[in-house]
């Protein structure tokens, strides 16, 4: 059995290791779950590791708001103390505080 533990939560502020861009964690799948089309349209010698973590972010850039996936391998917490200003923010969470977003839903 495949035991494995989240390193970010959510509600934080990550942000990606080699690309320009940030976001807040908004669910987390133990391990790659999404399409196999989308895993091999990564290169090759770039494609993270299936067997952890990846996460479901809403996330910005200079020019852009979307839903990233990301592998726990390819983030890093965002300690800028800056908000992020993603529009759909608010449909998830309340105000930022010290640092992250606290869930303004019940989970299951």
């Amino acid at each position: 059995m495949l035991k494995q533990r989240a390193k970010y939560h959510l509600g934080q502020v990550v942000r990606h290791r080699k690309h320009p861009f940030r976001g807040v964690i908004f669910d987390v799948d133990a391990t790659f779950s999404n399409t196999d089309e989308w895993y091999d349209a990564i290169p090759e010698d770039s494609r993270p590791s299936k067997e952890q973590p990846f996460y479901h972010l809403l996330a910005e850039n200079d020019q852009n708001y979307y839903v990233a996936y990301v592998s726990e391998q390819n983030l890093i917490a965002d300690y800028s103390g800056e908000p992020v200003t993603h529009p759909d923010l608010p449909d998830l969470f309340g105000e930022f505080e010290e640092g992250c977003y606290p869930l303004q839903f019940q989970l299951n």
